[in-house]
């Protein structure tokens, strides 16, 4: 039987990730320098660990409500209001439930949302999955042109809106860039989408991710940890905000799967549904892991990663074009002009060094720059960032 006549267009229109080309490229090295994925390079927390061991010993392995275990939206609840002043509990216009993952929350979002003819506006640079969500989902992705400082404001917005415009899509800390937005650029976008009856969904898997200073002029209980600039901060935020969160980035969990949505109700009932009938829960034992996830302090780690991003950043903005990340752990570099090279290839001759990056047209309609990420041990950066600096300038 000829079953590739079998596949349908949908499947057709996704194309396999050009990060997946990079690993499987890399395969064939032996000690690559890995700076190319987004894995936290730390162990889990001893306590989270703990709590998914537990759950196994205990036999906790069966299905779970779709919503998730009322331990962890207790905790998911207790911490929006903290946060963010969000009262699910008491506000009956809102809900929240345990995703299976930030990636399946976003996934959920856009089946519930879009269908034929939608339109979903969406950063350019963007996460790799965004514009295929909208095509699995049957709609269409418009890039908001962000370069070159990747900013996704309202006013590079605005012009985008249609009457079949369904959402816009927020990432801050951003994906492949790191920028964090401001204060007023989240009240302008905010008051931009209630103005046009557009729904606002803000991704926030690196919100935990955010360095001292810069932008994040918001603090946290303590008065120390630094909270990023986020819409869902804003007064009644949560009828208008589609907030989706998880626990992979910041714990190191990101096999887990485990996240979760909140907003308004009729959205989350919406998604909530269609949990059911695709991931149907979120990992048992992931969830019972995470219920002590927010009483783990990562501070220490994100200040070593700021080190990080300081290091990398100095080194290569003597080179080339570098913006300044204030959060998640990727830095988004210009391959320099000089070169007269795409980030493709640019990023071969870098394989040819046994350097692992990842090509701009990954996460964008250019291929102008390329994305590392510093989640790897020092000295691995140190020896890529001496190849990087070494093929820019020849």
């Amino acid at each position: 039987m000829n079953t590739e006549r079998l596949i349908c267009d949908r499947a057709l229109a996704v194309d396999a990730s050009g990060i997946r080309r990079i690993f499987n490229l890399a395969a064939k090295l032996d000690d690559p320098i890995n700076l190319s994925i987004g894995q936290p390079d730390f162990a889990v927390p001893a306590s989270i660990k703990q709590g998914a061991i537990d759950a196994i010993n205990q036999d906790k392995n069966g299905y779970t409500l779709t919503r998730g275990i009322a331990p962890l939206l207790d905790k998911i609840n207790t911490h929006l209001k903290f946060d963010l002043g969000w009262d699910v509990q008491g506000n009956d216009a809102i809900d929240a439930f345990v995703t299976s993952g930030t990636s399946g929350g976003l996934t959920l979002a856009f089946l519930a949302l879009m269908g034929p003819g939608d339109e979903a506006i969406i950063p350019d640079p963007y996460f790799a999955m965004y514009p295929y969500m909208a095509t699995i989902a049957g709609g269409t992705a418009v890039r908001c042109d962000t370069y070159p400082d990747f900013r996704m404001t309202a006013e590079r917005i605005e012009p985008l809106i249609t009457d079949r415009t369904k959402f816009v899509l927020y990432n801050s800390p951003g994906n492949p860039s790191g920028v964090v937005g401001t204060v007023e650029e989240c009240k302008d976008l905010l008051e931009l989408c209630r103005s046009k009856g557009v729904l606002l969904i803000s991704d926030e898997i690196y919100d935990e991710f955010t360095f001292k200073g810069g932008m994040t002029d918001f603090a946290k209980g303590d008065g120390k940890t630094p909270r990023c600039p986020s819409p869902a901060r804003l007064a009644g935020a949560e009828d208008d905000v589609l907030l989706i969160r998880g626990f992979g980035k910041t714990y190191g969990i990101t096999g887990w799967r485990a996240g979760y949505a909140a907003g308004p109700e009729p959205v989350i009932n919406a998604m909530t549904r269609l949990h059911q009938y695709t991931y149907v829960c979120t990992p048992s034992m992931a969830q019972w892991g995470a219920l002590s996830a927010f009483d783990v302090d990562m501070s220490e780690h994100v200040d070593d990663f700021q080190g990080r991003r300081d290091m990398v950043v100095d080194r290569l903005s003597k080179h080339t074009e570098v913006s300044v990340p204030e959060g998640a752990f990727y830095v988004f570099v210009k391959v320099p002009e000089h070169l007269g090279q795409t980030s493709n290839q640019f990023v071969d001759r870098c394989l040819e060094r046994e350097l692992m990056v990842i090509p701009g047209d990954v996460f964008s309609d250019r291929d102008t720059h390329f994305r590392v990420s510093y989640s790897a041990p020092r000295a691995k950066i140190e020896q890529g960032l001496d190849i990087l600096c070494e093929l820019m300038q020849s």
